[in-house]
């Protein structure tokens, strides 16, 4: 990878990690078409790396709006993301364990390596449009929704992350702030919690690809040839990702989050097409 595939992959997946089209889908789609392979552990730890930068401007931005609010928030971000560990960890086993090991015969077969599958993305692209298509055209049809934030709604909250975390296409962030606003949660506080999820979810998810990425390669390796540039891809990204959050907040605040699902459809639509060509 040299230094302008690296810049590419970075915008791409710092504008469209805080937007609700699926940052993993955007990325793995631009890796592919660059002739990279997004499955080796090197390309699911730079992705994370991006990913942490995103996170560090969802600190800034959000930051002013998080400390105005009570304890009870922080209380029912740490119920949804314990509920999160329990199904992402518990659908990552299965589908490790009785998809890929017994139908497939991938003795220790790694989840990682369905991330390269452009159908599955497609499909994943495809769910998450018609979601948050169909939880716009509601929002257009009723009143603003002023639901408090309750635990049962937090532990949906966390189990439709968790559910997420497995499948690339499958936004994770159009997901949750879907979900909120369907179980009537204004799209404010919906987003405040969908974004507080990631930056809680971020940390442990880099140590986890960073010990996978330790496993199957040498230090000199690791610290030479991937860390420096997946720092330097977290600047891009941190710009990219800050700029996209003043976008998505204005397209929320005018009512126009279907639209972020019919772009899911096509792009899902995009990504058939790239796997009947071969990619």
């Amino acid at each position: 990878m040299n230094w302008l595939q690296l810049i590419l992959l970075s915008v791409v997946q710092g504008a469209a990690e805080l937007l609700p089209v699926s940052s993993s889908a955007h990325v793995i789609v631009a890796e592919k078409l660059m002739g990279l392979d997004p499955s080796t552990p090197a390309m699911t730890f730079l992705l994370v790396m991006l990913h942490t930068g995103t996170m560090g401007a969802v600190l800034l931005y959000f930051w002013p709006r998080w400390r105005k609010l009570d304890l009870n928030f922080f209380k029912r971000i740490l119920i949804a993301t314990a509920v999160t560990g329990f199904i992402g960890l518990g659908l990552k086993k299965g589908i490790e364990v009785v998809v890929l090991e017994r139908l497939l015969g991938h003795p220790q077969g790694e989840i990682e390596s369905l991330f390269k599958s452009l159908p599955l993305i497609g499909l994943a692209l495809l769910g998450v449009g018609i979601l948050i298509t169909w939880t716009g055209m509601r929002e257009s049809k009723s009143s603003s929704a002023e639901g408090d934030l309750t635990v049962p709604r937090s532990v949906w909250i966390g189990m439709v992350q968790g559910l997420c975390l497995p499948f690339r296409g499958f936004s994770r962030s159009g997901s949750t702030i879907s979900a909120g606003m369907l179980l009537g949660i204004s799209r404010p506080l919906a987003e405040d919690f969908s974004f507080a999820l990631a930056v809680i979810l971020t940390p442990p998810v880099v140590l986890k690809e960073l010990h996978r990425l330790v496993k199957s390669s040498h230090e000199g390796f690791l610290v030479g040839d991937l860390l420096m540039p997946g720092l330097l891809g977290m600047i891009f990204s941190f710009f990219a990702g800050y700029f996209a959050l003043r976008w998505l907040s204005i397209w929320l605040e005018s009512g126009r989050w279907k639209y972020f699902g019919f772009y899911c459809i096509v792009a899902s639509i995009g990504v058939f097409g790239l796997a009947w060509m071969g990619f």
